[in-house]
């Protein structure tokens, strides 16, 4: 393939080569608005990460440029996220000497070409699916134990008082500390809170109106114009110029200590896309593939990596901007990085005089928003195992610190899935009067049962967890009916899977059946999953004569068990009852005349 055949298969030039000029106003303005955003909260979601502030306008500029080329949403904003903070700075910090930033700066750019790789490799395998492993209820637990790690992170910087601690419990006792001990800088407190109330102000009665931005230039201005800028900590002046690398001073040894942190921001950064990119696409009636989203996001922390800045994701609260402001392409995403490079050329200075604690109101504003009690309570109210498999998650990432908290997310994943695999919905079928086929007699108490035929079904594919809970169940309805069983048939079409354990366990189940005088047949069985049962069989107990393609067929098979001669006739004429059921069926089908065919007209 050639270089140009390559390039026009890039979505930024599809989508620049279908471009319509009607779209070209509101997506300069949609652009323009979002820059509001993008330089404050850049900055801030910087300094949470215990990084100079200029590099989250690194971090801004050049990965929604490439974003722009490479992404398959159109209007996504890939750029520093709240999510992120907190496990770049437990990954960094540690790392980096107090009191250099160069350090720091390095590491983090290391980090990001590591996260890059990482999500373009299994972008290009199709590994999409891993990001799945985290389920909703573990993901609101998870970002609402974030939003809890950031906004402490803030408080001391909020009060005035510096600190490079990662974990939200050591940094909620200095902040108390300082409150007690008098260390509370009350200067700059008397900043950031002012700042803090009139941005939640602005939002609540003007949500148009952009918040952030007037609370961090009236910070400036005040601090600018009484002088403040050498009594309480700001800042400081933007380096101009354009993002370049910052990868020097670094060892192998890093690589390997950072490898670990990185999976785990790859697997969240890619998560947090994932959705968003979803939810809006979906919105704009779009359809984005997860593997090539993630092979975006990839190219894209390369490019921050090797630009001096840091990882970066999908943002849930800077995109629904682009989404209200009429944004139609990756245009919009292209002017708000092109005017936040303006403005790093054109006026690096005029941050000289933003107070750190202004800063620190911002980040706290943003991640507020990030907090979803709403579906916490939800889930209270309809699923409680998922309500405290999030709280779980959030209990684990507060007490044992971002990059623990991940593993443990994970593991409460699948424990879910083992869990909900592991006690599946089980139903007793019987007849309904007035309705067709066969019914769970929990739902339909009026409902009768078919006199000497248990009907049982199991919504759920068989594995090693489960198998067991299959015969006790059949066991138990067995031991509860009255009457005298003579056929159990179990309703088999949500088996979607069995292993070699579960296949014994349905051994050991017709075992009991025959040894009490009850025959055991199968109904609805995928052929795939019958296959795979008669080959994992170890004694060949199970032939193809157990096997009925429809609940309905058993259950006619059951009722003329007794008549052989009418067995014989049903068959014969209905051979979608009988063992072989589809195939039966196919092989005494017989051509239907065609109407006039044969007849000879005769010549008058």
């Amino acid at each position: 393939m050639s270089l140009s055949a390559a390039a026009s298969r890039l979505p930024g030039i599809a989508t620049a080569r279908a471009y319509q000029r009607e779209w070209l106003r509101t997506d300069i303005g949609a652009g323009l608005v979002v820059s509001a955003l993008l330089v404050p909260t850049g900055m801030g979601y910087a300094a949470a990460a215990g990084l100079p502030a200029h590099m989250g306008m690194y971090a801004t500029i050049v990965p929604m440029l490439v974003y722009a080329l490479v992404g398959p949403s159109r209007i996504l904003v890939v750029v520093p996220s709240s999510a992120l903070a907190p496990l770049i700075a437990a990954a960094v910090i540690p790392l980096a000497s107090a009191g250099d930033p160069a350090r720091a700066a390095a590491l983090a750019g290391l980090l990001a070409l590591i996260v890059g790789t990482l999500l373009l490799c299994s972008g290009i395998l199709r590994l999409g699916f891993i990001t799945e492993l985290l389920s909703n209820p573990i993901r609101v637990g998870f970002l609402n134990a974030i939003a809890f790690i950031v906004i402490a992170s803030e408080l001391p910087h909020l009060l005035g008082v510096s600190t490079r601690e990662t974990h939200l419990i050591a940094n909620l006792r200095n902040a108390a500390d300082a409150v007690r001990g008098g260390a509370l800088e009350s200067l700059a407190f008397l900043l950031g809170g002012a700042t803090l109330i009139l941005i939640v102000v602005i939002q609540a009665l003007w949500p148009r109106v952009p918040g952030i931005l007037i609370g961090v230039v009236m910070a400036t201005g005040v601090t600018a114009a009484f002088g403040l800028g050498g009594k309480v900590e700001t800042v400081g002046a933007l380096p101009s110029g354009f993002p370049g690398p910052a990868l020097g001073g670094l060892e192998l040894s890093d690589v390997a200590t950072l490898l670990g942190p990185a999976v785990a921001i790859a697997v969240i950064g890619f998560a947090d896309t994932s959705v968003v990119s979803r939810a809006f696409s979906s919105q704009r009636g779009e359809n984005v593939d997860g593997s090539s989203e993630m092979r975006a996001l990839g190219a894209v922390n390369l490019a921050a990596g090797v630009t001096g800045g840091f990882p970066v994701c999908g943002s849930g609260s800077r995109t629904p901007v682009l989404q209200r402001r009429g944004a139609h392409t990756q245009l919009a995403g292209v002017v708000g990085a092109l005017t936040v490079a303006a403005f790093l050329l054109l006026a690096p200075g005029a941050t000289a005089d933003l107070p750190r604690s202004a800063l620190s109101a911002v980040v706290i504003v943003a991640v507020s928003a990030q907090f979803k009690f709403g579906k916490v309570r939800h889930l209270w109210q309809v699923a409680k195992i998922e309500f405290g498999l999030c709280i779980a998650a959030s209990v684990a990432v507060i007490l044992t610190g971002v990059l623990r908290g991940v593993l443990i997310a994970i593991a409460l994943s699948l424990m879910a899935l083992v869990i909900q695999a592991w006690r599946p919905h089980r139903a007793e079928l019987v007849e309904v009067p007035g309705i067709a086929g066969y019914h769970d007699r929990a739902r339909h108490p009026e409902g009768h049962r078919i006199r000497g035929l248990l009907l049982a079904r199991f919504d759920a594919p068989l594995f090693f967890a489960n198998g067991s809970i299959l015969t006790r169940y059949v066991r138990d309805l067995v031991q509860e009916r009255s009457d005298r069983i003579e056929w159990v048939v179990l309703v088999a079409d949500p088996i979607t899977d069995l292993d070699t354990t579960s296949v014994e366990e349905i051994e050991r189940l017709d075992e009991y059946l025959s040894h009490n005088g009850i025959r055991f047949f199968f109904a609805a069985l995928e052929g795939q999953e019958r296959d795979k049962l008669l080959r994992m069989q170890s004694e060949s107990r199970f032939d193809r004569d157990r096997f009925y393609p429809t609940p309905r067929a058993a259950v006619i098979a059951f009722r003329h068990r007794h008549d052989t001669g009418v067995t014989r006739r049903t068959i014969r004429a209905r051979p979608d009852i009988s063992p072989t059921g589809i195939a039966g069926r196919r092989a005494r089908r017989r051509p239907r005349p065609v109407p006039g065919a044969g007849r000879v007209r005769r010549r008058r």
